[in-house]
């Protein structure tokens, strides 16, 4: 099962993928060097990014992300600002305190090395970590794989089944095996979900984490409404929330309200935690970094603009999203570098359809119809990020596939959950589509718009 604590992941920006994850594997070899006895024997580390990391590893800030890993930083604990500074001193000193303990000469232009010829077999997004000891010998060497939404896999354990750990009373691998085991015991998708949640964990913690993954989610976009400014990368994008804000309460004041300001609310939710996403700031992988903005948008939008929401609707959501990320996580993909966008966005718009279906009463099967709704106007998207950063065209991105989700809870609940294509017909073809799609397409900046933005 993929737990509510696995899916909605608290991290920094501007990617799961290529800062989160290799953040996290980082982390786990200096850790292992620790556990192993090594650390005192280590003189110098070497760290290569293969594939959409080396492609898009700069713009994500993947470099960055590493050096914190191995300094024994954590993407959920560490302060934003701090691994700003972290990063700056480290690289001007060049010195890393490997695991936190022990200072080693690092020098990341040397150590840290962007290979975008090296081979990637088993999936796009591929580092490797090796530690040397004084006489250059290799004490340890590691392959991981960042596989989407902050997940990483050591190499040889991509596509090999976990073992099995705890049992929960409802274990599904399918939208239609959900939806049986959900009818055979009289429950929502909702109460599904936090069932098996109890089964891994009391559930005052399960409360308390998704309490905290949605303040998170609502501090980012307080946060986003009101920062101004340039995001960093070169591309010399200026933050847009707070001044749309502006403009939409200076109409509201003078009565001036268009018949769609709701939509331009929900935008403006997404456009403020993805501006606060490719700053590096504090965000919630829903279901990815990139598509960090849909969720807490179509959230807000419940809880903000919606008569009658309350703490068990936000909590409803968030649940029946999980189950809904999941279902994609276990038989597709979250990752941009292995499917397109439709894996992020088109997943985060699913996630959000099928979680505000339920918070707003819909049966468990408006739910899936919901779900099913949100991808499929999302298949065949495409990852192709100018510069390799998650600004032009991430940020809009977002903000349409809130809308997007919005306009799938309400047309699943206009209904009665008949309909014709079902979630796991969706989720098989996105599948194949990203498997259909040229690489240069999958977040590695070598087509699409990304190529194209000197011709506009």
């Amino acid at each position: 099962m993929i737990s509510v604590f696995e899916l909605f992941k608290i991290g920094i920006g501007p990617s799961s993928s290529h800062t989160v994850g290799p953040m996290k594997a980082a982390l786990a070899f200096a850790d292992a060097l620790k556990t192993d006895g090594l650390l005192d024997r280590v003189a110098a580390v070497r760290v290569d990014l293969f594939g959409s990391l080396a492609w898009t590893g700069r713009g994500h800030g993947t470099d960055k992300a590493v050096i914190l890993g191995l300094a024994g930083l954590h993407p959920e604990t560490v302060d934003p600002d701090q691994a700003e500074r972290i990063f700056a001193d480290m690289a001007a000193v060049k010195r890393l305190p490997l695991a936190g303990l022990k200072a080693i000469v690092f020098d990341p232009a040397a150590a840290i090395v962007f290979d975008g010829v090296g081979e990637t077999p088993v999936h796009p997004n591929t580092l490797a970590f090796a530690a040397f000891d004084a006489a250059g010998a290799v004490l340890a060497h590691e392959r991981w794989c960042s596989v989407g939404g902050g997940f990483v896999v050591r190499e040889a354990e991509v596509g090999h089944p976990v073992e099995e750990g705890t049992a929960v009373p409802y274990p599904f691998r399918s939208g239609k095996d959900l939806l049986v085991r959900a009818d055979e015991a009289g429950l929502t998708i909702a109460e599904l979900m936090m069932a098996n949640e109890r089964a891994l964990r009391p559930a005052e913690d399960v409360d308390r984490h998704i309490d905290r993954v949605v303040e998170t989610m609502m501090s980012c976009i307080d946060r986003g409404l009101r920062t101004e400014g340039e995001l960093p990368g070169g591309l010399s994008v200026k933050r847009r929330a707070k001044s749309i804000r502006a403009r939409l309460v200076a109409d509201a004041e003078r009565n001036a309200r268009s018949p769609h300001e709701i939509m331009d609310w929900i935008s403006l939710y997404a456009i403020a935690v993805n501006e606060e996403n490719a700053a590096g700031g504090r965000v919630v992988t829903a279901p990815t970094n990139g598509a960090a903005g849909v969720v807490p948008a179509v959230l807000r939008y419940y809880r903000d603009h919606c008569p009658g929401s309350n703490e068990d609707g936000i909590r409803a959501f968030i649940l029946t999203a999980t189950a809904i990320g999941a279902l994609f996580k276990m038989n597709a993909s979250i990752s941009g570098a292995e499917v397109g966008c439709q894996g992020e966005v088109g997943v985060a718009c699913s996630m959000a359809a099928g979680g505000l279906c339920a918070a707003l009463g819909g049966t468990n099967a408006q739910i899936e119809n919901a779900a099913e709704i949100g991808m499929e106007h999302h298949l065949g998207m495409t990852c192709d990020p100018i510069g390799g950063l998650v600004q032009i065209p991430c940020i809009e991105r977002n903000a349409f596939g809130a809308v997007k989700a919005i306009n799938a809870a309400s047309l699943a609940l206009r209904g009665d959950g008949t309909h014709r294509v079902h979630l796991d017909q969706v989720i098989a073809t996105m599948r194949q589509t990203g498997a259909d799609m040229q690489s240069k397409y999958k977040e590695t900046s070598l087509g699409g718009l990304a190529v194209n933005l000197t011709e506009c």
